[in-house]
């Protein structure tokens, strides 16, 4: 069976195959263990707060799989779009408090000593979106308290590429994918990049799926400034190596 998705323009991440009816397959697209790396950063951003970070609210939670790493040492509460991945975070985490939500328009009325949010930042398209997650974030971080945001790329520093993943389980399904990104057009401020899945069932029944996905591809700049202007203090963090990525802290001023 192949499904299609919707060509360049991505569908919203709530509605999308690879978070919605592809959901289930996510902790062998992705599995959880590769996302140590990116726990032990997340300690070290939120270790810029300028007091004890005991409660954290992650948007774009997704699958749950960062949250599966932090757990043990924070109080976490995750947020997504997709209820889909809700179900699946909810299936490893279960003690954790899950909640639906977009990170442009959630108030949940309660703060927290930090705000954390993954690669779900990337599908902020515009920078009217980005705005809006950065409000979010702040209107939930304590005074003290500390923001992260784990951007897949930024425009200063982003080449076109490919990759690839997946993974088996114990009763013989299994996952792959790759993932191609085109180069953006002149003055873009978005990135298209295609995902194609083979997803083998218990019983041998082969899967074909695939979708394209937009994403936001903005300068180093236009961070600083969005997250300035929501009233934190900016962290540019550069990260070289096997990520080679751009991360940004936000530091809730005490006063």
């Amino acid at each position: 069976m192949t499904a299609s998705g919707t060509g360049p323009s991505a569908p919203d991440p709530g509605v999308s195959l690879m978070y919605g009816a592809l959901a289930r397959w996510w902790p062998l697209i992705s599995p959880a263990e590769v996302y140590e790396d990116d726990a032990r950063s997340t300690a070290e951003l939120f270790a810029l707060a300028e007091r004890p970070v005991r409660d954290v609210l992650e948007l774009g939670s997704g699958g749950g799989h960062l949250a599966h790493h932090l757990r043990e040492r924070w109080t976490m509460t995750l947020v997504d779009l997709a209820p889909e991945m809700l179900a699946v975070s909810r299936a490893l985490n279960p003690d954790v408090e899950h909640l639906l939500g977009d990170m442009r328009e959630l108030r949940l009325g309660r703060t927290f000593d930090a705000v954390l949010v993954h690669d779900a930042i990337d599908y902020m398209t515009t920078l009217d979106d980005l705005a809006a997650a950065f409000r979010t974030a702040y209107a939930h971080c304590r005074p003290g308290g500390v923001a992260a945001f784990f951007p897949d790329h930024v425009a200063d520093t982003f080449e076109p590429g490919t990759d690839c993943g997946g993974s088996d389980a114990p009763d013989g399904s299994g996952a792959r994918y790759l993932e191609w990104s085109h180069p953006p057009g002149p003055g873009e401020t978005t990135v298209t990049t295609e995902y194609t899945f083979t997803l083998r069932a218990a019983d041998g029944t082969v899967e074909l799926a695939h979708e394209a996905h937009r994403t936001g591809l903005f300068a180093v700049a236009d961070w600083q400034r969005l997250l300035g202007d929501a009233g934190f203090e900016v962290v540019t963090v550069r990260e070289e190596g096997g990520a080679d990525r751009t991360l940004f802290a936000g530091r809730r001023p005490r006063a």
